[in-house]
């Protein structure tokens, strides 16, 4: 089991930047593969970015590749989504997540915790 909860959300104009911070607890955090997604009103949520457990394999969405960078700290028990050059459409409630498995799915079922998720806004 492990206890996820995310911060850093905010309100921020297009072109501005924002740091999402994750903090687990529980099981040892370097066993988890981690992830973020998002959900923006009325929409289904969907997948951004995960991490491997090691760090060294990363995957994103193709909306915000070369926009948004994910990394972990395995030292801190902390995953983060660093979101540069934001755009409004990037509006959403960003949830972190966790899954045992070794592999990076996009697939929102295949993930096992969740955090309660942190609002994210951007202006235009």
């Amino acid at each position: 089991q492990v206890q996820l909860v995310e911060s850093g959300g905010g309100m921020v104009q297009a072109g501005g930047s924002l740091r999402l911070s994750c903090a687990a607890s529980g099981r040892t955090f370097s066993s988890y593969t981690m992830g973020w997604f998002r959900q923006a009103p009325g929409k289904e949520r969907e997948f951004v970015a995960a991490i491997n457990k090691s760090g060294s394999n990363t995957y994103y969405a193709d909306s915000v590749k070369g926009r948004f960078t994910i990394s972990r700290d395995n030292a801190k028990n902390s995953v983060y989504l660093q979101m540069n050059s934001l755009k409004p459409e990037d509006t959403a409630v960003y949830y972190c997540a966790a899954r045992t498995s070794p592999f990076i799915v996009v697939a929102t079922a295949s993930w096992n915790y969740w955090g309660q998720g942190t609002q994210v806004t951007v202006s235009s």
